[in-house]
């Protein structure tokens, strides 16, 4: 029997994962962890674990110890956070007895900062970079992106701190925060041309299997509505963006695409993204693939894609005759 831990299982990443895992293979052991007893993710494991913060200096002994009492066999990060957490520390987990599955080193560090992406574009000279500046005052940014642009902090997720600027009054509170806390940007394309893609890379330059959602936005940030999309160019960009940063595992890609047809990359995470139960859904197990490959050495093939649409709502989970889990 295999026996998976999941990190995060309070938030839609880390509770998404312990579903579609179950959904691969109902055999597996779930563990799930999260900094709050509470979290609903505790519903869908057959074991949990309260963690302390990634900040705490007592989690590298916390989590050391929990996988060894678990004997787990592969180690998901359900969150950010912890993504930052454990690549950082690689040599500690290289101790573990234990699969963690984790993206390219370089490719996550890139993706912690917003400008070090965009200047890994330039290097490039990739055609999917959105023309990004550190300094300018109001009328120099005005002239260089147009109005309405945007100010766009440089580590941030889940489109969190964006700040449009339409006039002078907008950009004013903001200025001195430019350069190392935020970066200017045009406005691509609008609400209606944001698309999310899922690559699983094999760690050479290949994109793996993929799945493609054009999508709406929740006010939070994450994927409220999703309709699976093909076409070829963004299929194309993708390919590149993967031969340039050999991603490793799950990988997710996010662009707009301009009024010329022209795809524009938004942000790469090197992870498993919030949307990952509504690609289950369409065929596209990204938590199965992680099985084959960080436990079984399988490459994944590319799954036959349903077509549709999610909406994603909110649900209740309840539990009778007592006060906790």
């Amino acid at each position: 029997m295999k026996t998976v831990m999941v990190t995060g299982v309070g938030a839609i990443m880390g509770y998404g994962l312990l579903k579609s895992l179950r959904a691969a293979d109902p055999s597996v052991h779930l563990v799930g962890t999260d900094i709050y007893d509470d979290a609903v993710g505790r519903g869908w494991c057959d074991a949990f674990v309260q963690a302390p913060l990634t900040a705490d200096a007592c989690y590298s002994q916390w989590l050391g110890d929990a996988l060894a009492r678990h004997e787990v066999d592969l180690l998901i990060p359900g969150i950010e956070q912890d993504v930052h957490w454990l690549s950082d520390n690689r040599a500690l987990l290289a101790t573990f007895d234990c699969q963690v599955a984790l993206n390219n080193p370089q490719l996550i560090e890139l993706s912690r900062d917003k400008w070090a992406m965009d200047q890994a574009l330039v290097a490039l000279g990739d055609a999917s970079r959105i023309p990004s500046l550190l300094t300018g005052d109001f009328h120099a940014l005005k002239a260089a992106l147009g109005l309405p642009f945007l100010l766009k902090p440089r580590r941030s997720y889940a489109s969190k701190g964006l700040v449009w600027v339409r006039e002078e009054r907008d950009f004013t509170p903001h200025a001195a925060l430019l350069g190392d806390y935020l970066m200017a940007q045009p406005i691509i394309g609008s609400a209606a041309d944001e698309f999310t893609v899922a690559a699983f890379g094999d760690g050479r330059g290949g994109t793996g299997p993929i799945i493609a959602f054009q999508r709406k936005l929740a006010s939070d940030g994450a994927t409220a509505k999703a309709w699976v999309y093909q076409d070829d160019s963004l299929d194309e960009t993708v390919a590149r963006l993967c031969r340039a940063f050999k991603p490793v595992g799950p990988t997710n890609l996010q662009f707009r695409r301009g009024s010329d047809g022209s795809w524009s990359l938004l942000e790469i995470n090197p992870r498993i993204s919030s949307t990952s139960s509504m690609r289950r859904a369409f065929g596209y197990n990204e938590a199965a693939m992680c099985l084959d490959f960080y436990l079984d050495g399988k490459t994944p093939a590319q799954p036959t894609i349903r077509s549709g649409f999610a909406v994603r709502y909110i649900e209740d989970f309840i539990v009778y005759d007592r006060h906790h889990f």
